[in-house]
């Protein structure tokens, strides 16, 4: 029997400060109905981590699973692309 499909959303770690677990911005921009202007709606989402491989910066892809926690609900699949570290 196979999985049913899950959604799957492309987003921005913004917070690393727990352990297994990251905070993801993910930005969609859409047209406003009446005005035509092109507007950013913001989410974010709690994901899972278990090797705590990813951090602040990193573009992954996030995939919906059962209830994890009060609030994870989300877990990462794969990192998309590593953020750049500032040398000093």
């Amino acid at each position: 029997m196979e999985r049913p499909h899950r959604k799957e959303r492309i987003g921005v770690v913004v917070s690393d400060k727990m352990d297994k677990t990251r905070v993801i911005e993910v930005k969609r921009i859409l047209q406003h109905p009446k005005y035509r202007k092109y507007i950013t709606k913001r989410k974010k989402f709690y994901a899972h981590d278990e090797k705590n491989e990813s951090s602040e910066g990193d573009l992954v892809r996030i995939r919906e699973t059962r209830p994890l926690s009060k609030l994870k609900r989300w877990r990462i699949v794969e990192i998309i692309r590593k953020a750049k570290k500032l040398e000093k």
